[in-house]
């Protein structure tokens, strides 16, 4: 199952990662000297790309996270840009753009599927167990006190490894 799981989601990452190089340059035309669109999905591209290469190379739930973060960021940026119109923040620009096409919609299905897919992943996977602790044994002050009283020796406690000898 972690295979099919590091599979799907890295093909999600990598699908938006394509849409997102492919669209990049028409973007960047509006601040051609500046951050603009295009240099941000270029980044947004890069990241989703090293995130579908950790997917597959390490598929702990530590990628999956990461991958669930790139591609929920994603998704939410698109949902965002696409319904609120929101200024230019200092170098980041204005993105709203109120309308959906192929490769807009492409990329939001990829991003949605890749957030279940990897939270998915993070759910069912299974956690490394630790070893179990030694518990101590504590004596109540009465058997304290009855095993120094016995004139043999107590039992060798295997955990430690050594017999303790009451004089």
């Amino acid at each position: 199952m972690n295979v099919a799981f590091r599979l799907l989601v890295a093909a999600a990452l990598v699908v938006d990662a394509v849409v997102h190089v492919h669209l990049a340059a028409n973007y960047q035309l509006a601040a051609p000297g500046g951050i603009g669109a295009g240099n941000i999905f270029r980044i947004q591209a890069a990241i989703a790309v090293l995130a579908a290469i950790y997917v597959l190379a390490r598929g702990s739930r530590r990628a999956f996270i990461v991958a669930g973060l790139v591609t929920v960021s994603a998704f939410a940026a698109v949902m965002v840009y696409r319904y609120i119109d929101i200024p230019a923040i200092g170098p980041i620009p204005a993105m709203y753009e109120p309308i959906w096409f192929a490769e807009k919609t492409l990329s939001a299905v990829a991003e949605a599927a890749g957030t279940v897919l990897a939270g998915l992943a993070v759910v069912t996977a299974t956690r490394p167990r630790r070893p179990a602790r030694p518990t101590t044994v504590e004596l109540s002050p009465s058997e304290a006190d009855a095993s120094t009283l016995k004139d043999e020796p107590p039992a060798v406690d295997s955990r430690v490894g050594f017999a303790h000898w009451a004089n």
